[in-house]
C-alpha cells in the first residue's frame, strides 16, 4: 500500500507554472535587450561562449529538484504489514444543552463555549473509548454517533452553538432517552451519560428517562454550569455586538439560573456524580478519571497499517541534482557541442 503522509505539501506543484512562467519571461526579456542594444549577428561575435542550451539545463534540473523536494516533504510511505488491532474501551454520550440560556456568562467566556472547550480537552485524553454527542434544548438531536475518530467528532463540536437546535426549552428527559436508544447493546462495553446542562426548564419525565438508562446498566453524570442566584442572557446582533438582554413578554429582563437539585438527583439515581460547573477547573477531566477505573471492554477490531518513510531517497536524489547543476558551467563546452547546435538550429 502507498500514501502520502502530509499529502497538503503537494500543493505546492501549483508553483511550477509559474516558476517556468517566470523563467521563460526572464529569458525572453534578457534576449529583447540583447537585440535592442546589439543587433542578433553580433551576439557570436561579442559572446562565443554563450550557453543557452546549458541556462535551459540548469533551469531544469532546478525545476525536477524542487519537485523531488515537494515529494519529500509529502513524505511517501508504503505499507508493509497490516495487523488485527483489539479496540477496548468504554461509550459515552454527552448530552450538550443548547438552549438560549447557555449564553449567560456567569461561567467565562459562557456556560457553552466553557462547556464546548471541556468536550474538546477531554477527547484528546481519550484512547480507545468512543463518544458520542448529543445537543438539546426544546428538543434533542445526535450531532454524532458513538466513535473513536476524535478529530472528525471536534469538527462537529466546533460547529455547536445555540441556533443547531430550533426549539426552545430544555428538554433533559429527551436528550437522556435518546442517549439511551443510541447505544449499541451488542457490544458488551461498560456506557456512561454525562449530561451537562444549567438544569432549567426541564421538560418530560425525568425519572422514566433515568430508571430506563439504570435498567440497562448506564451510568449518568451531570455538570451544572451557571448561578443559583441568576444572570441575564445577553443577545447579540448578526456582527457579534451585545445589543441588550433577553427579556419577557412584559420587558423584564429574564434571569437564568441553575437548578442544582434536579442535576443532583439525576446523578444519584444514575450512580454517577454530579459536578458544579467553574471557571477554574476541568470537570469532565474529573469525570473521565472516575470512568478510567470502570473495566474496558472489547468492542470490535481494526486493521492497522504498518507504513515505512520514503522520503529520504528523494531528498537524497533531489540534493544531489541541485550539487550536480551547480558545478555546470553557462559557458560552452565540447560535451554539450552538438546538442547546443541543434538547439541553435531550431
Amino acid at each position: 500500500m502507498f500514501r502520502f503522509a502530509h499529502p497538503e505539501f503537494l500543493y505546492l506543484f501549483l508553483l511550477l507554472p509559474i516558476m517556468i512562467g517566470l523563467y521563460w519571461l526572464t529569458f525572453t526579456k534578457q534576449n529583447k535587450m540583447l537585440s535592442f542594444f546589439i543587433g542578433e549577428k553580433l551576439h557570436k561575435i561579442l559572446f562565443p561562449n554563450r550557453s543557452i542550451f546549458k541556462s535551459h539545463l540548469k533551469f531544469f534540473l532546478t525545476l525536477f529538484a524542487f519537485s523531488l523536494l515537494i515529494f519529500a516533504f509529502a513524505n511517501p510511505q508504503i505499507g508493509t504489514k497490516i495487523e488485527d488491532v483489539k479496540q477496548v474501551g468504554i461509550d459515552v454520550y454527552i448530552c450538550l444543552d443548547v438552549s438560549l440560556s447557555m449564553t449567560a456568562e456567569d461561567v467565562k467566556p459562557n456556560r457553552l463555549e466553557k462547556a464546548k472547550y471541556e468536550i474538546s480537552q477531554l477527547m484528546q485524553k481519550l484512547n480507545g473509548d468512543r463518544i458520542g454527542l448529543i445537543i438539546f434544548a426544546g428538543q434533542a438531536y445526535v450531532q454524532f454517533p458513538l466513535t473513536s475518530d476524535y478529530s472528525a467528532a471536534n469538527l462537529f463540536l466546533s460547529a455547536v452553538n445555540t441556533n443547531s437546535v430550533p426549539q426552545p426549552g430544555t428538554a433533559i428527559a429527551s436528550a437522556i432517552e435518546l442517549a439511551t436508544k443510541s447505544f449499541n447493546y451488542n457490544d458488551q462495553t461498560k456506557k456512561a451519560i454525562i449530561v451537562i446542562t444549567d438544569g432549567e426548564d426541564h421538560e418530560g419525565d425525568i425519572d422514566k428517562a433515568v430508571d430506563e438508562a439504570v435498567s440497562k446498566d448506564i451510568m449518568i453524570y451531570t455538570i451544572g454550569f451557571g448561578s443559583p442566584t441568576g444572570v441575564p442572557i445577553p443577545i447579540y446582533d448578526s456582527s457579534g455586538n451585545q445589543i441588550g438582554y433577553k427579556k419577557d413578554a412584559q420587558g423584564n429582563i429574564v434571569l437564568t439560573k441553575l437548578d442544582q437539585s434536579i442535576l443532583q438527583e439525576i446523578a444519584q439515581k444514575g450512580n454517577g456524580k454530579f459536578y458544579l460547573g467553574s471557571n477554574n477547573q476541568d470537570e469532565l477531566d474529573k469525570i473521565y478519571k472516575d470512568l478510567s477505573n470502570i473495566e474496558k471492554s472489547e468492542y470490535g477490531t481494526k486493521k492497522i497499517t504498518d507504513y515505512e518513510d520514503r522520503f529520504y531517497y528523494l531528498l537524497f536524489l533531489a540534493l544531489l541534482i541541485l550539487i550536480v547543476e551547480f558545478f555546470i558551467p553557462l559557458n560552452k563546452s565540447k560535451l554539450f557541442a552538438r546538442l547546443e547546435s541543434i538547439s541553435e538550429k531550431k
